[in-house]
């Protein structure tokens, strides 16, 4: 294999690990991600926030099930208070699923795998 062979692997490689992750979004990129992909999941979440922690892990594992059908991106309220406001987030973790950059859906609270797989499957399936 040679060298140019090896950079296009590595590259190829990067991008995947890049897509299989959730995104951070902020308020500079929010509404580009929002409306650049057909479906999108945004995580509105906090460092301080005990129940964010514990669905981080699930979310990072949906973004790897879903590749290629949902982007799952992660939007820190403490840095983003004017979007959160905008979408009336009054709990964290609340979840929003965006269908080419429209709210269809929210999902508010510490919610099991299964339950956020039903409900993402739900949406797929509604629009």
């Amino acid at each position: 294999m040679d060298e140019l062979e090896r950079i296009k692997i590595k590259k190829m490689k990067e991008l995947m690990d890049k897509m299989l992750k959730p995104i951070e979004i902020n308020e500079t990129n929010f509404k580009e991600v929002i409306f650049k992909y057909d479906n999108v999941v945004v995580d509105f979440w906090a460092e301080w926030c005990g129940p964010c922690r514990m669905i981080a892990p699930i979310i990072d594992e949906l973004a790897k099930e879903y590749a290629g059908k949902v982007i799952f991106a992660k939007l820190n309220v403490d840095e983003a208070e004017n979007i959160a406001i905008e979408y009336g987030i009054s709990a964290i973790p609340t979840l929003i699923f965006f269908k080419k950059g429209k709210p269809v859906d929210m999902m508010v609270g510490v919610h099991s795998k299964n339950e956020i797989k039903r409900w993402i499957d739900n949406i797929l399936s509604t629009y």
